[in-house]
């Protein structure tokens, strides 16, 4: 039940701020017991249809520019593609510092 709440919270961030779903459900998997590689992974598999229903919302609501959409996508898979088989092989220590890392520019982004 616990797992369903934060899902109900996630996808409610995730469709409010686009995407940031993702970045909390990492720490919130992890605080429920997941290690740190099954975290990363179960929140891209649980995002990703979240980002589909979210993203049709956006894009039959005209707000998609598509001369950015097609450039941007294409990097998005093949970057996901990468980013998805590094998780298999680089050490979970590695990853948990790139994540902390990645939310630290990102808040800094946003607070400046």
């Amino acid at each position: 039940m616990e797992f369903a709440a934060g899902g109900a919270l996630l996808g409610a961030v995730n469709g409010l701020l686009g995407g940031a779903g993702g970045m909390l459900a990492v720490p919130l998997l992890q605080a429920g017991g997941l290690e740190a590689r099954h975290a990363h992974a179960t929140a891209i598999a649980v995002i990703l249809p979240v980002c589909a229903v979210s993203g049709s919302v956006y894009l039959f609501g005209g707000l998609v520019p598509f001369g950015v959409l097609v450039p941007v996508a294409l990097g998005v898979f093949s970057g996901g593609f990468l980013g998805a088989k590094l998780l298999g092989v680089l050490p979970v220590r590695a990853i948990s510092l790139l994540f902390a890392l990645l939310m630290l520019a990102a808040g800094w982004r946003m607070l400046f």
